[in-house]
């Protein structure tokens, strides 16, 4: 809520959202006089941000759970900074891409690989699977905000996921990359898939093409051979990661580990950096046991857990034991682009999930 005096049924979207979003990036220590946050998630948002939250979602959204359009994340870094972004879509603009004409020139975006690709992952015939695009919205202290587009290989049905990747690299002249990521991270069939094919937007020489890979019921082992692709993975702090988080090395069958690559033109087709996702909602009763589990990970990289519990009452303020899902998922990040430990956090703008029974332990005697 953005304050105990204005009751829920009379914020809008946007007005919500913007409360979270602001005081998560107070909370990590940005400048409080700085808004450019506020306004791209105005604009991502558009008309839709207008609307109460106390009504039924009027467009569908898969960005979240509970129907919202948008996710947080904060990302600590080995370098010690901390990165706040925002995953979102603009539901119901009957041009998904509007948004970036709004802000292209104010923020300098390079929409060239966007171009090379648009036909392939935004046709203009009937379009299928859960979205169309979306946009993460990158924010560091004291920097011009940076965005990234998410496409989706399933937009022409399960069966052309394959090619539109593959045809997507080449275009993106990273052909090799395409044969070595099926080696190592489609090994098993249909319970691995392409799920997100991501793009930065801006000429920075380490500006990425990403592919992420969702796998169904895998086993810790499953993420340690898709990670083999990237020099310098460790797969010991893959287990780790997947034994604190998930509760054990698997088989992880609620929402399925996602992969993903790291790819910059001129490294051929080893990408730079791995990292693996864990939707840890799936694998937990509540969130409190969620932040648990997610501070001795931070705990474990030399990060600050108080900086998890500051984010938390940013964006909530209901007893973590109340529900599960507001720590939605948290990744892990290795490789040569930096390493560091992202936790993504739900804005539950229209409903929280209720908790699920906590184990009920042995009695010792």
């Amino acid at each position: 809520m953005v304050g105990a005096s204005v009751p829920m049924v009379e914020l809008s979207m946007y007005t919500h959202a913007g409360g979270q979003l602001d005081r998560l990036c107070q909370a990590v220590g940005f400048d409080p006089e700085e808004r450019r946050h506020l306004d791209l998630l105005r604009l991502l948002l558009g008309e839709s941000g207008e609307l109460t939250v106390d009504a039924p979602a009027q467009f569908p959204c898969n960005v979240a759970d509970d129907t919202t359009p948008v996710e947080f994340s904060v990302a600590f870094d080995a370098n010690g900074e901390c990165v706040v972004r925002v995953l979102g879509e603009s539901v119901g603009a009957p041009d998904p891409r509007a948004f970036l004409a709004q802000v292209a020139g104010e923020y300098g975006l390079v929409t060239d690989r966007l171009d090379a690709v648009a036909d392939l992952f935004l046709p203009h015939d009937e379009r299928r699977g859960p979205f169309t695009l979306w946009y993460s919205l990158i924010f560091r202290n004291g920097s011009a905000p940076k965005i990234k587009v998410y496409l989706n290989p399933q937009i022409s049905g399960p069966t052309m996921a394959d090619s539109l990747v593959s045809e997507g690299f080449r275009r993106l002249n990273l052909g090799e990359a395409f044969d070595p990521v099926v080696e190592h991270a489609l090994r098993r069939g249909e319970s691995d898939n392409f799920t997100f094919f991501a793009l930065d937007l801006d000429d920075d020489p380490l500006s990425r093409v990403k592919v992420y890979v969702s796998h169904g019921a895998a086993e810790a082992e499953d993420a340690v051979r898709a990670a083999e692709l990237v020099p310098g993975a460790d797969p010991m702090l893959i287990r780790e990661f997947l034994a604190v988080l998930g509760g054990g090395k698997g088989p992880f069958e609620g929402r399925p580990l996602v992969s993903s690559y790291s790819f910059v033109e001129g490294m051929g087709g080893t990408p730079g950096n791995y990292s693996l996702y864990l939707p840890i909602r799936s694998y937990v009763p509540d969130d409190e046991i969620a932040r648990a589990r997610v501070h001795a990970i931070l705990a474990q990289y030399d990060f600050d857990p108080t900086q998890l519990d500051k984010a938390l009452a940013a964006v909530s303020e209901r007893p973590l034991r109340d529900g599960v899902g507001l720590i939605a998922h948290v990744s892990l990040r290795m490789g040569e682009f930096g390493s560091g430990i992202t936790v993504y956090l739900s804005s539950e703008a229209y409903a929280v999930a209720p908790p699920r029974k906590r184990p009920v332990l042995g009695r010792i005697t």
